[in-house]
């Protein structure tokens, strides 16, 4: 199912091949996230050209609508969406997590209210991977608890050990086997509670094994570097070798790099279109991944500096968007007036830093010199 093909001799990064029903996905790899069964603003045609191997979608808010029952009838999410690719669907725990105000967490599953039309609902375990086998995806997650970075010792070693006893039955209910079912790691800042996750999950043998839970406070500008990669070496050692590591919600480029270097193969955020749509893009300064040079900044088109500029995003990216040469002007003014085409010029170029990047540090870890 998955096979290492080569470690690097300097750094924790390793390259990957992971076997999944519908096609083979080499890692690292980014992945775009598709909440609704669509990238937004983004076509499949799109990301085929942009080099995705795999997307994700969220079990939550597919489950609310349009439903998995019409998504099996209509032949299943791949069908669904015009995606012959590989798919990851998370399983709605973040979501949950997110909705404090509209849920309650009991030892069956997970009672909230739909944000949508404000009815009363109930995830159980079971429930979970009953959902995400109707949609079919390839890789599938259980539900977990999430904490949030400021809770007690006390609130996270109950999470820990309630997502257990969850994975545990997220486990025994699953039952097609051409879904690879990860377990989610789950401990705060605290190496004991992490320590104890992935012991009790490495017992229950997943194909592979995500990185969950918060390790670092919302809000913050620049995340907490001192304690984040840290934390996140030390999870990483800890999980099998031989398995996929996928760190959940992570996609600015810095932490990418830093992660395939700790030993992380598989990575998703929202970042790349979410930034799009509110007129801000990546460009490159200098990228030299074999002699440690890479830098790059955050442009906001939104920005009076941008009106009258001639130049493309990045003269040297060969996305779409700078190939066919669209002024930063051009797309200044798209954005200020809210046309679609603005937030799809600045997605594709987004989503093409990241997948190129992933494929320049694949190419880094085979010469040996990431």
């Amino acid at each position: 199912m998955f096979k290492i093909t080569t470690r690097s001799k300097i750094s924790k990064a390793r390259l990957g091949k992971l076997e999944t029903a519908h096609g083979m996905v080499n890692t690292p790899i980014f992945m775009p996230v598709g909440t609704l069964a669509s990238v937004k603003s983004v076509s499949p045609d799109e990301l085929n050209a942009l080099n995705a191997e795999i997307i994700l979608s969220n079990t939550y808010h597919l489950y609310l609508r349009p439903g998995e029952k019409l998504i099996k009838k209509m032949g299943g999410l791949h069908k669904f969406m015009n995606w012959d690719k590989p798919i990851l669907t998370d399983s709605g725990g973040f979501q949950v997590f997110s909705l404090s105000h509209r849920r309650k967490i009991t030892e069956n599953g997970v009672e909230f209210k739909s944000h949508i039309d404000g009815r009363t609902l109930f995830l159980t375990p079971e429930k979970v991977i009953k959902i995400q086998e109707d949609l079919g995806s390839d890789i599938i997650m259980p539900l977990d608890q999430c904490t949030d970075y400021h809770d007690s010792s006390d609130v996270v070693r109950q999470a820990v050990a309630r997502t257990t006893r969850w994975a545990k039955r997220s486990k025994l209910a699953h039952k097609k086997k051409n879904q690879l079912l990860f377990g989610i790691v789950q401990g705060g800042i605290s190496k004991d509670l992490r320590t104890l996750s992935i012991n009790e999950l490495v017992e229950l043998d997943f194909p592979g094994y995500a990185i969950g839970g918060n390790m670092y406070p919302f809000g913050e500008k620049v995340r907490n570097k001192k304690q984040f990669l840290p934390m996140l070496e030390f999870i990483a050692d800890r999980l099998p070798a031989g398995k996929p590591r996928y760190l959940m919600g992570v996609g600015e480029p810095a932490d990418i790099i830093e992660g395939v270097k700790l030993g992380v193969d598989m990575f998703d955020c929202v970042l790349p279109t979410r930034l799009a749509r509110h007129g801000v893009v990546w460009s490159a300064k200098e990228i030299n991944l074999e002699n440690g040079n890479f830098k790059y900044k955050r442009l906001n088109l939104r920005k009076s500096e941008y009106k009258s500029d001639k130049k493309v995003i990045d003269k040297n990216c060969q996305c779409h968007t700078c190939r066919e040469g669209f002024s930063r002007a051009y797309l200044s003014h798209l954005i200020r007036e809210k046309e679609i085409l603005g937030c799809r010029l600045l997605s594709i170029h987004n989503l093409h830093f990241l997948t190129n990047l992933v494929i320049m540090i694949r190419k880094s870890i085979k010469s040996g010199k990431l």
